[in-house]
Order: C-alpha cells, then sequence, then structure tokens
C-alpha cells in the first residue's frame, strides 16, 4: 500500500483504521453512554409516567402514541446492538469481520416517516422529547456507520506539510 492509500479515507483500509480508532476512544465511550443512557430513560418513561400519559391521551392520540413508543423502542434497540457491537469490537470480543456480520443482522433503520405535526403535538411532551433525542441519535450512527464502512466520507486528519507536498508535487508534474 502506498501512503496515498494510507491517507485515502475512502479505502477501506481507511474505513477499517477509522473504525479501529474511533471504537477506542473517548468520543465512541461518550457516545455509548449517551445511547444507553437513552434506553434507560425511555423505558423508565414508557413504563412509568408514559403509562399515565398515555391513558390520558384523547383516542386519535392515543393510537400515535402507542405507534409512536413502539417505534421508539425498536430504533434504541437498533441503536443499543450497533453501539454493544461496536464496544464487543473495542473490547476484543468480536473481530471487525464478526461484527461486519452482526451488522448485517441488524441494520440500523431508515427513519420513518413520522406522524402529521398536529398528531405529534398532541402527544406527551417528554414523549416527543424521548423521539426527537432518537432521531437525532439515530442520525449521528448512521453517518458513523456509513464512515465505518467506507460508503461516506472520513475526514483525513488535517497535516498541513503533506498538503504543501502533494500541491507542489502535482504543479511540478512529478508523481508519488
Amino acid at each position: 500500500m502506498n501512503d496515498a492509500q494510507l491517507l485515502d479515507p475512502q479505502t477501506e483500509e481507511g474505513a477499517i483504521s477509522f473504525a479501529r480508532g474511533f471504537v477506542r476512544s473517548d468520543a465512541f465511550m461518550l457516545l455509548f453512554r449517551e445511547g444507553m443512557g437513552l434506553v434507560e430513560q425511555t423505558a423508565g418513561y414508557l413504563d412509568g409516567d408514559g403509562r399515565k400519559d398515555a391513558a390520558a391521551l384523547p383516542r386519535e392520540a392515543s393510537l400515535t402514541y402507542a405507534t409512536e413508543s413502539m417505534r421508539l423502542t425498536t430504533r434504541l434497540m437498533q441503536v443499543a446492538s450497533w453501539l454493544l457491537v461496536q464496544r464487543a469490537v473495542a473490547e476484543g470480543e468480536l473481530t471487525a469481520e464478526q461484527a461486519r456480520t452482526e451488522h448485517n443482522k441488524v441494520k440500523i433503520g431508515d427513519p420513518m416517516a413520522p406522524p402529521s405535526e398536529s398528531i405529534v403535538a398532541q402527544l406527551p411532551e417528554r414523549l416527543r422529547e424521548l423521539m426527537a433525542h432518537s432521531f437525532r441519535l439515530q442520525e449521528r450512527i448512521r453517518h458513523l456507520e456509513g464512515q465505518m464502512s467506507g460508503q461516506a466520507p472520513v475526514r483525513a486528519a488535517v497535516n498541513p506539510v503533506l498538503d504543501q507536498l502533494a500541491s507542489l508535487q502535482a504543479r511540478l508534474g512529478l508523481a508519488h
């Protein structure tokens, strides 16, 4: 592999390198804690105050509450699965190949179309907050998954010296 491939985040090696580094980073642990914390908060709400909130809703909003709470739970289980697989890779319990196999079994789903704003407005505020947080978290994980699989660009570390050398080589017509 040449130096250009090492720096090219679009190569499979660049994606794997990013993945290995990311799952061992403090940023991943923050994401992990956020995701698992959201799972716990949601379970606590749906098993506690959420039941009371749902019982007080009009029929149409009650049906939407049931649907959206199921979607929320599904979305968070996908997020938790992804996070747990990544942590297992970081801790050496799974190889990158095993992680890919696991991710092929449980994928982060495409966001579903939300119900109309007028119906969502009738839902309890806490459920709306949990839904919004889960959508943001899901989107961040979808973006990371794209970077880690090589399907989305990974921003390479900026190295001004290498950038200048590449620029000079290009101007002089030199190949590296």
